[in-house]
């Protein structure tokens, strides 16, 4: 029970939060104005139940962004400078919003779910105010709310056995980053296959907020016999993964190519997209400073870190630690870090302060494990 925590009205609560008490929530954080468990336990057990079984976490604090109507699919062109214009109904992208200065804003996945509507599910920061405003300048034909949708993630190489028990055999032909709309019982659902974790798993957004305990039990009960366990987003994971967290390895002032996300940026489209000149600038222009992967050569991480580590080149501050983790896989400690472009290449040996210390670090090629993401991906069979 989080006894030491306290509950108040003015952060909202999920549709699961009841059910993530009962079953060994211990801390919270807080996280698009709404309460997330951070804790079941030991973080090196639930990275293991992760990566040999299953996890079921509430991310009801992905909150959607919809967006309908006869210009929908130009105004989320607008906020983008991803190419959606092959984007198919029921197909997943997971995308960048960009400021007029190419910083980004909010990295969430977007959902096609028809012609003309589309969520898009949220990273930490007021997307909905930004696309509302937005909207008031833009002259375009589109209605923008926040409609009552809760995703949970259900990750690991057990899940599609879960799915299976609950949805049957045809789930299996859910592609990645696909979506469909299904019914579980009564219970109303949008299941895609995604997820914040790097391994095989799946979505999935109720859209009826009085059924979250329902939902989540029932979930728990089909993966009993898979080993299936309540738990977290994997910090020690999505680090191994390479997968960023917003406020931690990016912000609003930091732009795709800083982060090697290149792919996510079409500077050839002909519509016009936020912060396109500007990117058409940075491009030309060059970036100073990238985000890379480090080994750290110091004891075990008790935990991720809390606070930027500064990065030392030739006794220089030339950037700052923005993740880092032991990872127990790997058998060593591992992080994400913006640094000065001269200290960028792989191979590179850096310092970095912890506390009074300053140890090695060697940069190193991301994802630290399956970097073609494999696992995620994997053509699964009935």
């Amino acid at each position: 029970m989080a006894d030491n925590v306290g509950f108040g009205t003015q952060i909202r609560k999920s549709p699961f939060f009841d059910a993530t008490l009962r079953h060994g929530a211990k801390n919270f954080s807080v996280y698009n104005h709404m309460y997330i468990p951070r804790d079941f336990g030991d973080p090196a057990e639930n990275y293991w139940n992760l990566i040999n079984a299953a996890i079921l976490c509430d991310v009801a604090v992905e909150r959607q962004v919809e967006i309908n109507g006869p210009d929908a699919a130009r105004f989320v062109q607008l906020l983008t400078p991803r190419n959606l214009s092959q984007c198919e109904v029921g197909q997943c992208k997971y995308v960048l919003i960009t400021s007029h200065e190419g910083g980004i804003i909010n990295d969430p996945v977007l959902l096609r779910l028809a012609e003309d509507r589309f969520w898009l599910s949220t990273s930490d920061s007021d997307l909905l105010l930004w696309a509302k405003g937005v909207a008031v300048y833009a002259g375009m034909d589109v209605a923008i709310h926040e409609p009552d949708v809760s995703p949970l993630q259900l990750q690991g190489p057990k899940s599609l056995h879960i799915m299976q028990s609950l949805f049957g055999d045809e789930i299996a032909d859910l592609r990645y980053f696909w979506s469909r709309e299904l019914m579980l019982d009564d219970i109303p659902l949008v299941v895609s296959r995604t997820g914040w974790s790097s391994e095989l798993g799946y979505e999935l957004y109720l859209r009826d907020g009085d059924k979250g305990d329902k939902l989540w039990e029932r979930i728990m009960a089909a993966g009993q016999p898979s080993g299936l366990r309540a738990g977290h987003t994997s910090t020690i994971r999505r680090i191994e993964g390479a997968m960023l967290s917003y406020h931690a390895d990016m912000n609003i002032n930091t732009n795709p190519f800083e982060l090697g996300m290149d792919r996510l940026v079409d500077l050839s489209l002909d519509a016009e997209f936020i912060g396109k000149a500007a990117l058409q600038r940075i491009h030309e222009n060059g970036v100073r400073r990238q985000l890379v992967g480090l080994e750290i050569d110091c004891p075990p991480l008790a935990g991720p870190n809390t606070r930027y580590w500064p990065v030392i080149v030739d006794d220089e501050d030339a950037g700052i630690v923005t993740s880092a983790v032991y990872s127990p896989r790997l058998e060593r400690n591992i992080a994400l870090a913006m640094v000065a472009l001269d200290g960028s290449a792989i191979g590179s040996k850096l310092g970095v302060r912890i506390d009074s210390d300053e140890v090695d670090a060697t940069v190193v090629k991301t994802p630290f494990i399956d970097p073609g993401k494999s696992l995620a991906r994997a053509s699964v069979n009935r």
